[in-house]
């Protein structure tokens, strides 16, 4: 089942004013600094929006694989990986359709070298870096080298002004909300075990970041 933001934030005490929508000074800049640190950057308008989106950067016959992201569930591109029509090589197909655990967790490393990975981040500094972490590195595992291809989608209420207020961020915000859901969808605590600070993307044409203009994600 999928669990959104809504879920949990009335349970959870998360510091407000780092999950706000940016002025629109503050969101071209964020774009400015963004691209200038070489990735690519697409700006929607709403979820809808999103998903037509993540559906045209991926060809046909491409090999794809999604970390957990509560935007990509929020804009449905989970559900139309696994279930849509599309013409892609669903890897979470793939991999859920395994029974023995040792080849299953083999698999879902492999996924780590997708044609195209997508996921979510959990913050985005206007100084043009995204901080992200995970329990088990299953979805930043493929954002520095990995994956071919990294297209990361994001709510614009993710942008704070520097790298260090991203980081907070990541703790009294991203956190607190993934622990809640990770304990009612796996019963058992999240940790910030594994962090990425994502300052540059140096291969041309590699990492597109989607930024829709509305609250998405945690």
């Amino acid at each position: 089942m999928s669990q959104q933001k809504a879920d949990y934030a009335d349970d959870t005490d998360i510091d407000e004013s780092l999950d706000q929508l940016p002025d629109e000074q503050t969101l071209e800049e964020t774009v400015e600094s963004l691209e200038s640190n070489g990735f690519e950057v697409v700006v929607v308008d709403s979820g809808e929006e999103a998903l037509s989106e993540l559906k045209s950067q991926i060809p046909a016959g491409a090999s794809v694989m999604n970390g957990h992201s509560t935007t990509l569930e929020e804009t449905g591109f989970d559900e139309y990986l696994t279930e849509g029509d599309h013409e892609w090589e669903s890897l979470p197909d793939e991999i859920w359709s395994i029974d023995d655990d040792a080849e299953r967790q083999a698999a879902r490393r492999e996924s780590q070298t997708a044609e195209y990975f997508l996921g979510g981040i959990n913050a985005i500094s206007a100084t043009g870096e995204l901080v992200a972490a995970d329990r088990s590195g299953s979805r930043i595992g493929a954002y520095p080298f990995a994956a071919e291809n990294v297209v990361i989608v994001s709510g614009v209420n993710k942008i704070v002004p520097t790298l260090e207020a991203a980081l907070d961020r990541l703790e009294s915000v991203a956190y607190p909300l993934e622990n809640e859901r990770a304990q009612e969808a796996y019963g058992v605590e999240s940790a910030i075990a594994k962090q990425l600070i994502f300052r540059q993307e140096l291969e041309d044409d590699r990492t597109t970041v989607v930024l829709i203009r509305e609250h998405f994600g945690y």
